[in-house]
């Protein structure tokens, strides 16, 4: 069966590169005004602690608004586009490595995968005000998650590798929603995580289960943001190469980090980029009042 998840996730896989690169050779004379360099180590940097299960999604937002290397309005597709592939590759990586019961396997990344779905033809017409809005409350949302692992407010998780009965239900409930938040540019990572958890599976299971969630999701949603051309090509094109080394460095060559300092760093720049997110969306909610103010008048 495992052998079967992997050929899916590799055909989605191929179908998605197929899909953006034709929509990046189409467009390569309309190419954004952001710099190869720049978006090329913060997708290196982000994929290298994704997949040490730091997450790249909150990361990669803060340093793309920090240093303007994308629009307000494109990050999610941008996100969803370009870790498409390193996560592809994590999922593969994980889902061999460390067992879970197929059945909890497979519902949690159908589910996820149905949720992107729906999710990511909504998202793709939001407006710049909205994106703004959901991404600042859904960062703080990450951060607030992420210093409750590490101050000790989620449970720690028991020793199962796989749900039955009414807990299989809600994971599945869970994945959907958060499946559909992936797709406005809001990580899976830290809420699955709380999730098996919650739900007393053994803390490594978060593995397989959020990378592989994430890895069938993204190529559905990604497809949908190229499309409709919610997306930031430049970006997305070197997280996907270069960011695709940085997970093969981050899993087969590094052994120690100081993760835990570097979490805190993360959770930090997290909140400041909440904070940037929010402000910019009063900004333009103020800005709109203005202009429909002047057109009354």
């Amino acid at each position: 069966m495992l052998k079967i998840i992997l050929s899916l996730l590799g055909l989605l896989g191929l179908w998605f590169a197929i899909v953006f690169v034709k929509d990046f050779i189409k467009n390569k004379d309309k190419l954004e005004n952001n710099s190869w360099l720049a978006v090329s180590i913060i997708g290196f940097v982000t994929n290298f602690f994704d997949a040490l299960g730091i997450g790249s999604f909150a990361t990669g937002a803060a340093l793309l608004k920090t240093f303007k290397q994308s629009k307000d309005r494109v990050i999610p597709g941008t996100l969803n586009v370009g870790y498409c592939i390193p996560v592809i590759l994590e999922g593969f990586i994980f889902m061999t490595v460390i067992e879970v019961e197929t059945i909890t396997l497979i519902s949690m990344l159908v589910s996820a995968t149905v949720g992107a779905y729906l999710g990511a033809g909504i998202v793709s017409k939001l407006s710049e005000k909205k994106i703004q809005g959901i991404m600042g409350i859904a960062l703080f949302v990450t951060a607030f998650l992420m210093f409750a692992g590490k101050v000790g407010w989620m449970p720690s998780g028991g020793e199962a590798i796989g749900l039955h009965g009414w807990k299989l239900i809600v994971a599945v409930i869970a994945n959907f929603i958060l499946g559909a938040l992936m797709t406005a540019g809001i990580g899976l990572y830290a809420p699955c995580m709380a999730l098996v958890f919650f739900l007393g599976m053994s803390p490594k299971v978060a593995f397989p289960l959020m990378f592989g969630s994430c890895a069938f999701l993204m190529p559905v949603a990604s497809v949908k943001f190229v499309k409709e051309g919610a997306y930031n090509r430049k970006a997305s094109m070197a997280f996907s190469t270069i960011g695709a080394i940085g997970v093969f460095i981050a899993v087969y060559l590094v052994k120690t980090l100081p993760i835990d300092i570097l979490t805190w760093i993360v959770i930090g720049v997290v909140l400041y980029t909440s904070v940037s997110m929010l402000r910019s969306a009063l900004k333009n909610r103020e800005g709109s009042k203005n202009i429909a103010a002047q057109i009354n008048e």
